[in-house]
Formats: C-alpha cells, sequence, structure tokens
C-alpha cells in the first residue's frame, strides 16, 4: 500500500495572518489563489519585494498595529482605530501619544503584571505539591 502525501494549502486570509500582513493590501494572484504550506515557508524565509514593503510600511493589520503601539486589539477599538494603518500613521499615533493610547498602554502593562504574577503563583503552587524548595 502506497501513501500519497497532500500538499497542504490554506486560504490567502490565513497564509496573510500568519504572515503578519492586510490582506487587502497583498497582490491579486495571492488573494485570488491558495498558498501551500511549502509557498508560505518560501515566503517568510524569502520574502518577496511585496512582502518586505508591506512589512515596512504597510498597511498594517489590527494585530500588528496594536502590538506596535503597545496595546491590545480591543485597546485600539476603545480608541477608536478600526482600519488598517501604515507605519508611518502608527508614528504619528506614537508622537501624538492621545490620552487613550496612554490609558490602554497602562491598562496593557497591568495585565502584563497580572500575568506574571499568576504564573509566579501557579508555579509556586506546583513547587509546593511537589515538595520542590522554592527557587
Amino acid at each position: 500500500m502506497t501513501s500519497h502525501k497532500t500538499t497542504q494549502t490554506m486560504k490567502p486570509a490565513t497564509a496573510a495572518k500568519k504572515l503578519g500582513v492586510y490582506l487587502e493590501a497583498t497582490p491579486a494572484e495571492f488573494r485570488e489563489g491558495v498558498v501551500s504550506r511549502s509557498e508560505l515557508n518560501a515566503l517568510q524565509t524569502d520574502p518577496p519585494a511585496w512582502l518586505q514593503e508591506l512589512r515596512r510600511n504597510g498597511p498594517h493589520p489590527r494585530p500588528v498595529v496594536a502590538s506596535k503601539l503597545g496595546v491590545s486589539i480591543s485597546g485600539l477599538a476603545r480608541g477608536g482605530v478600526t482600519e488598517p494603518l501604515t507605519t508611518e500613521q502608527i508614528e504619528a499615533l506614537k508622537q501624538e501619544d492621545p490620552e487613550w493610547l496612554q490609558q490602554e498602554r497602562a491598562t496593557q502593562a497591568e495585565v502584563r503584571k497580572e500575568a506574571v504574577r499568576i504564573k509566579e503563583k501557579k508555579k509556586a503552587e506546583r513547587d509546593d505539591q511537589s515538595g520542590k524548595p522554592r527557587s
């Protein structure tokens, strides 16, 4: 019995998400086809000019915008940012530093601190249960 290995493919939207780019800004041939796992790997290891340009200048999808601004995606929405932004627009927003951005960054910092606290608490509980001394 022979096994036939099928090529794993994904929709362009999935591939764009994995590449961290805004789908609507990608070339038509990318948006209209399917992307195989090997094609995705090739795009990641040796990005073509259009992908390098998109990553450098945008427009960027919301997860990338949120990351560059140091806020959550929900924080972007609360701040009224619902559209993809270019790198230039993100930098301008950072320079402007509106009150909502300051608040969302503070919220995000608290969320991160709380996540660390919970992780450390769980580790301490595991160590107590296993009889290991805390370090």
